[in-house]
């Protein structure tokens, strides 16, 4: 009978058997019904969620598919053994009642693993088909060739599922050379054997080939069969699957088994239930091996039907003992037919067992291995496949395999580098040279003699000619396919295009890199022509060609198109939300260019915030990178720890840093805190190949830096503890976290050691660990000392590290020696464990968003392109964490000033209030305790702003781990806040209690007076008595009486406050040995000229000074410095005269304090001696001796007792008058009681409190961002000199900041009180408050003890007054003299008088209303105010007052007490006074700029001797001078020199810079546009403009 019959015969016997095992009834057993067909896919199961990374027992037969893939994506190969539930062998089943001839649970607990496996495939996409056959392969177990119940219910070839297995051999003929073979498997042209089975067949074919393909090594079972677990139960869908392994030989003769590669392939079932698969495999097969025990007739006719029979079919002949003869005979029969030849029949005698019949298979296998003997590729196999009915898996896949081939047609014969040129050109020269430029922006090496900022100018010139040239690019054809394929809808589409390029390039590449990769390593070995290694080097990169290239023109086309000046079309917008989609699809994409050592900025940053879009802007992101040293398995490791496929191949092909984006399931969300985990891959660091080139270090170091600095957790990787790459790794790593933790970046540190076997490792390695912390601290110090962090000694000052926590230990990869080496079981378990932890680690509150991520990056690749990095780091992120944090502790501060400031108005109140008489002891004591509870509530306010910043630095969504450096800093800047307070209030209670004392003198002559004037009163009243005299003539009666009874009133005691500041200045010098220059000084005739700066000033040190030119800039720089101090010193003593008070030597204390911290800068920067500081002190000091005279005077004047009585004389003529014509006077005393006594009371109440009033309005207005912080604030005022544009208000800023910023505030807060008469409002609630209370009191006071009103008599009033008095205590201050004054003779009754009184105060409410409305002069209420706001504001925005030693800019660092100083942009130093020693010119360059550069620069600090500007911090160690963000950056001061070059030049008496011309093309629009963009003010705060303020100049 013809094969095609008995084929079509036994298809209608096999559909009877596929009604009986169902595919789907056994799927839905599974719980995989839902999957099928190939509907679960490798993207779900790449998702990090609690089913994946759980290790728990199998509970249900539905768990069991789950299990397995689980430990098949760990690559472990334990895998197979998921066939069963656990409850299997619960030891309730070893019970002797259970029925013998049953086995109840296997049935329902048991699955057997072939049908597991087959079951998986078929519900697998294509791409998680190829992912278990790849990792199926690396364990070593067979693969499917030939998919049962496949597309359609035809059976399947696999092709496509292998296509992704790359194998490595090294056949017998290259061993001498040392060379291998690395191909495909599908493409590789190796020999078949196939091994089938007659039904009737009691051998284990699967058994006896796992003893052929291992023999003399551990037997792996690489096919299963029945002795395994699950072996025995029986097969529900898995007859009919084809298996397919390879041996592959390792080149030892002692270790191969096959000198060649070879195909072995296992079909399940009888060869009659599958007779498709067995004409297939037949046909295609080097050879054949039947195994059986007989052959029936059915079986003898499909046999004879084969042809070609003689050399391809085997014959593997089972005896048994007792085998009945006819099995013989049917043997011999069927190879008669066959003409079979003898030694193609292998028979097994029951005495033999399998291993010793193995070797005889071997033996038969080799025998078939000649030169003639055929070969066939899988790929080849296809016609065959279609042509005998089955399906091919790969065939859906063909348009997108054009696609890929049209592709890879235009490379063609051509050599790689030319078609890159061709075909990729944007990520060639210009790229590169692009990544030079801007590497040179930041380093400045080569500029030889140019000028730095006309340097800068060149190069950015030569960028946008770079640019400008790349835009004239149209889509190369590559591209332009490339392009359009990704472009697709459908994501498989796009997938199967991406794969078929990938293995299409993959495998371009490996045929052509060979040649060059063996010259590489030939020359690396003789080390000696480091050129021709270079040339090589590049000559490797340059020929690569991968996915990755592809996808890095992709990103060059978009950032060209962007940064040109046309609008790029649809398509290339869109191009990063394709990208982005990969990401989320699981492709790497390239973080950094490792050819052209750069990162493409723009177009990393818009595809990653396309996926940020994407996802619902729910992006919170952990990071976790592994370095160390090239081919030490760190692409591994990610790959078996979240089965992954960063690319792992032999060769270094690519450079740079990918990462990968892995979903975090909804489950694990919340415990991880993240929506992903990226994983960033990096390029070998420590090349032993490249090692010898100059640059080896600076690329590994710049790599290590920026992916440490993205990491939250990084692994280092170390193969062998003794390596000797290990210390080079250590000091680069080291470096990097080193930089971390000055930057505020805090990530987590996991040594692996690789390679380390045996269960004792960890415990007999304890001595290695701490050789490698020994290490680690060797090689910080050598790290600390490049970075100038000497304070750092050892690796646990950097980061927190355990010698036990943080070290692993990994078995080696494979169990046996590769090729044929599975996978080490404990290497997967070591890294799921270790994978187990991170997870764990991971778990922190810190989380970034990918916006974050995105600065991070940027910051960090910008400060890593500069040779310092920690002074060059320089981030937004950072910036805003310490911003919000000044803006919190700003707030806290006026807190802590504000709750103390109104408790000393209080204490100042109730020290007012108090009634000593003449006991100056017991105000003395008063005084004393007020300012022990002042101590007291000072120390509560620290303790509550201490607190308040340890809660902030504990809280998780602040970014408070960037700024932890800075968190003793503000620590300190509250201590130095409560001594700055405590001091200041101790001052303000001396001086209230002098005011007292003094304003007590007055007062008593004034109540010695006031009561000889009342008794004349009432003398003159009784001797007038009888006579009727007209009110003309008691006037004039009074008149006489008046004017004799003040003749012998005398003045008040002028104090010598001459003498009173001079013996403050003398305790000033105490200790200094310079009364001489102290005596004879008269110092109200001092300071009435100008002061000059003399060379005796500094004389110590300009004797050493030669250059006369340096003599006259230093000169000028003390006369500038010793006019600033002047004037805010003169400012200071002008402020405190407008109080009215009278003087006091605490004023004269703080004007020296403020003196002497002048001083202390201009030592530092001037080395100013003990004359200057003298010469400078009496010069001020005369100054405010005149003002200070002035003041006393003042206060003498207001206070004269005669003066004070002329008041009252108006008030006792009508008390005179009213009494003598016995008139009802109730109303008119209320008024006088109000007028005299209680509106007093009142404007001080309103007074006392309108300062913080003011502050606060101003606070919670919309000018509040102004003085958020003091970068807003210096962006405000930045913002509005640049709209006048007046060079007067400019040198005023730079050359005399403090009084521009005070003049600044003052008329700020003046604009905003006149705004809808702010001040008035103010004035009037204060008013409406006071009232208020007084009103309530009123009532209060006209009851009793017993609660009932006062009797209505003249008495009552006395005690109504008391009450008033005494309930108002803490609100307001009455005077008992002015009590007494207003209710002389009071002849009215108590309740009309508390009626007329509250008349009378409704009265005060209009008339003060009205004044308050009226009244324009805001200027001389703030300048009176007790609590001054624009003190108050200067105090929250001026801040330590420190400028930048080299352009003067002030700093803005938060608190006063901080170590470093810092400013946001800084300018050109000429605006600062610096110029050219030779050409007397302005210097243009920014310090910014100069200190990356080469350049040297020399001063008094320097003792006139050059200094490189790198190491300023020698000289300047408490300035930090970053780089600009951008070239753009310090537009704004750039466009103030061109604008206003000259005057600055005349101002400064210097000539004229030379401006670079790119600045003068800079307009207004783009200074304030880099203000914003430097500020980062940009969209965030909507400012209001401020506009005509009026400041003197």
């Amino acid at each position: 009978m013809h094969f095609q019959e008995l084929k079509r015969l036994y298809h209608l016997y096999f559909l009877t058997l596929y009604d009986d095992r169902n595919p789907l009834s056994f799927l839905s057993k599974l719980g995989l019904r839902k999957f099928y067909p190939n509907k679960l896919t490798l993207r779900s199961l790449l998702e990090i969620n609690k089913d994946n990374i759980s290790d728990k027992d199998v509970e249900s037969v539905e768990d069991i598919p789950w299990c397995f893939l689980r430990k098949l994506f760990k690559i472990n190969a334990e895998c197979r053994t998921c066939i069963h539930t656990s409850s299997i062998y619960d030891t309730n089943y070893d019970s002797l009642d259970v029925d013998l001839d049953t086995d109840e649970f296997t049935e329902d607990n048991k699955v057997n693993p072939l049908d597991l496996i087959t079951a998986l495939f078929l519900c697998a996409d294509s791409f998680l088909q190829q992912e278990m056959s790849l990792k199926m392969s690396m364990c070593q177990f067979s693969v499917p060739l030939i998919l049962p119940f496949g597309s359609q219910s035809q059976s399947s070839l696999m092709l496509w599922a292998l296509r992704d297995i790359l194998k490595e051999w090294r056949p017998h003929d290259m061993s001498d050379s040392k060379g291998f073979v690395e191909n495909n498997i599908v493409c590789a042209n190796i020999p078949l054997f196939s091994f089938v089975r007659l039904k009737n067949c009691g051998l284990s074919k699967s058994q006896l080939l796992n003893y052929v393909l291992c023999s003399g090594q551990q037997t792996h079972n690489i096919f299963i069969h029945r002795d395994m677990e699950g072996g025995t139960v029986p097969r529900t869908i898995a007859n009919g699957l084809v298996e397919v392994c390879w041996y592959l030989p390792c080149g030892t003769a002692n270790l191969d088994i096959f000198p060649e590669p070879i195909a072995f392939a296992n079909l399940r079932g009888d060869v009659h239930e599958t007779l498709d698969h067995f004409s297939f495999l037949f046909q295609v097969s080097t050879a054949t091996f039947v195994f059986l025990d007989k052959v029936e007739e059915t079986e003898h006719r499909i046999l004879t039907s084969l042809e070609d029979v003689r050399s391809k079919l085997f014959f593997v002949v089972n005896r048994k003992e007792g085998d009945p003869r006819e099995n013989i005979i049917s043997v011999k029969k069927t190879m008669e037919a066959l003409e079979l030849p003898q030694s193609h029949v292998k028979t097994k005698d029951p005495r033999v067992n399998v291993a010793e019949f193995s070797k005889k298979l071997v033996a038969t296998i080799k025998s078939t291995l000649t030169d003639k003997i055929a070969t066939v590729t899988i790929e080849a196999m296809f016609g065959k496949a279609v042509e005998l009915g089955l399906s091919v898996d790969e065939c859906h896949s063909d348009p997108q395999k054009t696609a890929a081939d049209e592709i890879m047609k235009g490379i063609g014969v051509r050599s790689i580098p030319d078609y890159k040129k061709q075909q990729l050109p944007l990520q060639g020269n210009n790229w590169k040279r692009l990544a030079q430029l801007e590497k040179e922006e930041c380093r400045l090496q080569q500029a030889g003699d140019v000028e730095l900022e006309e340097y800068k100018s060149e190069l950015q010139a030569e960028k946008l000619s770079i640019r400008k040239e790349q835009s004239k690019y149209k889509l190369s054809r590559a591209m332009q396919s490339f392009i359009a394929s990704l472009t697709t809808t459908e994501k498989e589409k796009r997938d199967f295009f991406l794969k078929w390029m990938k293995l299409k390039l993959d495998a371009n590449s490996r045929s052509k890199l060979s040649e060059l990769r063996n010259k590489f390593k030939e020359e690396c070995k003789r080390n000696k022509n480091k050129e021709l290694i270079s040339e090589l080097d590049q000559n490797l990169l340059d020929s690569s060609l991968g996915i990755e290239h592809y996808m890095r023109e992709m990103g060059q086309i978009y950032e060209v198109l962007w940064s040109s000046s046309t609008k790029p079309d649809e398509i290339i917008c869109n191009l990063p939300g394709i990208a982005a989609e990969m990401l989320l699809d699981g492709y790497p994409l390239e973080l950094l260019d490792g050819d052209a050592s750069n990162i493409p900025e723009r177009w990393v940053t818009d595809v990653l915030m396309e996926l940020h879009r994407k996802v619902g802007e729910k992006s919170r992101l952990k990071v976790l990178t592994v370095l160390g040293v090239q081919s030490t398995g760190k692409s591994t490791l990610l790959n078996t720890m979240f089965g992954v496929q960063f690319p792992v191949s032999s060769g270094r092909c690519t450079r740079g840093a990918f990462m990968l984006f892995l979903r975090i399931g909804e489950d694990m969300q919340r415990d991880l805190n993240c929506d992903f985990i990226l994983l960033i891959d990096t390029e070998g660091l420590k090349s032993s190949d490249l090692a010898q080139l100059g640059d080896s270090y600076e690329h590994d170091n710049q790599l290590a830096t920026l992916v440490i600095g993205l990491s939250d957790v990084t692994i280092i990787n170390i193969a062998m503890e003794n390596s000797t790459e290990m210390k080079d790794i250590l000091q680069i790593a080291a470096h990097a976290f080193l930089r971390m933790k000055e930057v505020g970046k805090k990530p987590v540190c996991h040594f692996v050691h690789q390679n380390v076997a045996g269960v004792s490792a960890h415990t007999k390695n304890m001595t290695e660990r701490q050789h490698l912390l020994e290490q680690l601290n060797e090689m910080t110090q050598i790290a600390a000392q490049m970075e100038r962090q000497p304070s750092i000694q050892a690796f646990t000052d950097v980061m927190d590290y355990d010698v036990e926590k943080n070290n692993w230990y990994i078995p080696g990869l494979w169990h046996g020696t590769p090729p044929m080496a599975p996978v080490n079981t404990g290497y997967s378990e070591a890294v799921a464990d270790l994978k187990n932890n991170l997870l764990e680690i991971l778990k922190s509150d810190t989380v970034t968003q990918i916006p974050e991520f995105l600065e991070w990056m940027k910051s960090l690749w910008k400060a890593v392109k500069y040779e310092n990095f920690i002074f060059s780091f320089r981030n937004t992120l950072v910036a805003h964490a310490y911003d919000n944090l000044c803006k919190e502790f700003s707030q806290w501060e006026w807190t802590f000033r504000k709750d103390v400031l109104s408790w000393q108005t209080a204490a100042e109140l109730e020290i007012s209030n108090a009634e000593h008489e003449s006991d100056i002891q017991l105000w003395n004591n008063l005084v004393a305790s007020k300012k022990s509870e002042a101590s007291k509530e000072i120390r509560n306010q620290k303790t509550n702003m201490m607190l308040k910043l340890q809660e902030y630095y504990k809280s998780k969504d602040k970014h408070v781990n960037l700024i932890e450096k800075y968190k003793v800093d503000f620590f300190k800047s509250i201590d130095s806040l409560e001594k700055e307070i405590t001091h200041s209030v101790k001052n303000k209670l001396d001086c209230v209690l002098e005011f007292i004392l003094n304003s007590k003198k007055a007062q008593d002559i004034q109540r010695r007076y006031r009561d000889v004037i009342e008794e004349k009163v009432m003398k003159l009243l009784s001797s007038c008595k009888d006579t009727t005299l007209s009110d003309d003539q008691l006037t004039d009666v009074f008149e006489k009486m008046w004017t004799e009874t003040l003749v012998g009133i005398s003045d008040l005691k002028e104090r010598d406050i001459s003498a009173c500041i001079l013996k403050q200045l003398r305790k000033n010098f105490t200790n200094r040995k310079v009364n001489e220059e102290l005596q004879d000084v008269h110092l109200y005739n001092i300071g009435k000229d100008s002061f000059k700066a003399k060379s005796k000033h500094i004389d110590s040190y300009m004797k050493k000074i030669k250059n006369l030119f340096l003599k006259q800039n230093i000169k000028g720089d003390l006369q500038g410095f010793a006019d600033m101090v002047i004037e805010t010193s003169t400012r200071f003593v002008v402020d405190t005269t407008k109080t009215n008070g009278d003087y006091h030597d605490t004023f004269t204390n703080e004007l020296l304090e403020k003196v002497d911290k002048n001083l202390q800068q201009s030592y530092k920067r001037l080395k100013t001696n003990t004359q200057f500081e003298i010469d400078l002190k009496l010069h001020i000091c005369g100054i405010a001796c005149r003002e200070f005279l002035q003041m006393h005077r003042k206060f003498l004047l207001d206070n004269n007792p005669k003066t004070q009585l002329e008041k009252y004389k108006t008030q006792y003529l009508s008390d005179f008058l009213d009494l003598y014509k016995e008139r009802d006077h109730c109303q008119r005393k209320a008024t006088d009681f109000v007028q005299c006594c209680i509106r007093p009371a009142f404007e001080d109440y309103i007074n006392r409190s309108l300062g913080i009033n003011i502050v606060d309005e101003i606070l919670t207005s919309v000018h509040s961002p102004e003085y958020s912080s003091r970068s807003f604030f210096q962006y405000c005022i930045l913002k509005e000199l640049l709209q006048k544009d007046d060079f007067k208000s400019y040198v005023k800023y730079i050359c005399n900041y403090e009084i521009y910023v005070k003049d600044w505030i003052f008329q700020h807060i003046h604009q905003n009180m006149s705004e809808q008469k702010t001040l008035c409002k103010l004035k009037t609630n204060n008013l409406e408050v006071i009232l208020h209370k007084t009103m309530k009191t009123i009532k209060q006071a006209s009851t009793g003890e017993d609660g009932l009103p006062l009797p209505d008599n003249n008495e009552s009033i006395t005690v109504f007054i008391n009450n008033l008095r005494s309930y108002l205590l803490k609100d307001i201050s009455i005077s008992t003299e002015a009590v007494k004054r207003a209710l002389f003779q009071i002849r009215s009754t108590c309740h009309p008088f508390t009626k007329s009184l509250t008349e009378s105060l409704n009265d005060l409410r209009d008339q003060l209303q009205e004044e308050f409305s009226n009244s324009e002069d805001i200027d001389e209420t703030l300048n009176n105010l007790p609590i001054k706001p624009q003190d108050e504001l200067f105090k929250r925005v001026f801040g330590c007052g420190q400028q930048c030693p080299f352009c003067k800019v002030p700093c803005e660092a938060g608190g006063k007490d901080h170590s470093q100083h810092h400013a946001t942009v800084h300018r050109p130093q000429g605006l600062g006074r610096y110029r050219y020693e030779d050409s007397e010119k302005l210097i243009v360059t920014l310090c910014t700029t100069d200190v990356h550069s080469e350049q040297t620069f020399k001063n008094i600090k320097t003792n006139s001797e050059y200094h490189p500007y790198k190491e300023y911090r020698i000289h300047y160690p408490d300035w930090n001078i970053p780089p600009d963000r951008s070239i753009e950056s310090s537009d704004y001061w750039k466009y103030v020199l061109v604008q206003h070059n000259d005057r600055f030049a005349q101002k400064y008496k210097a000539k004229p810079a030379d401006i670079p011309a790119a600045w003068r093309r800079i307009t207004k629009e783009q200074a304030l546009e880099s203000l914003k963009e430097t500020f980062n003010v940009k969209g965030q705060i909507k400012i209001p403009d401020i506009v005509n303020l009026s400041i003197d100049i």
